[in-house]
């Protein structure tokens, strides 16, 4: 299968999720993380450093759980925000 290229906001989208797991992570090992998570370190390492912008959903759930972040608010730091046009809303 064919993998589509991954569109300028993905790209952004996923460097913001890194960004924010980062931060999360503070001074915890990247190690202890991703093992807690249960995801490889170097699957961790890759998300963080923005290198896969579109990681599973199970992976994005389990790396939040262990940093005590719910989806909702990882959802809020990484989407950006809508603006209305006129009656139609759109991504900024």
């Amino acid at each position: 299968m064919v993998r589509m290229p991954l569109t300028p906001a993905e790209v952004e989208r996923g460097e913001r999720l890194g960004a924010l797991l980062r931060r999360a992570r503070g001074e915890r090992s990247m190690l202890s993380v991703a093992l807690d998570a249960g995801v490889s370190p170097e699957t961790l390492r890759k998300i963080e450093s923005g290198r896969v912008a579109t990681p599973a959903f199970s992976t994005i759930a389990a790396i939040a759980g262990v940093l005590h972040l719910s989806l909702d608010s990882v959802w809020a730091e990484i989407e950006p925000p809508v603006r209305t046009i006129g009656r139609v809303q759109v991504a900024s």
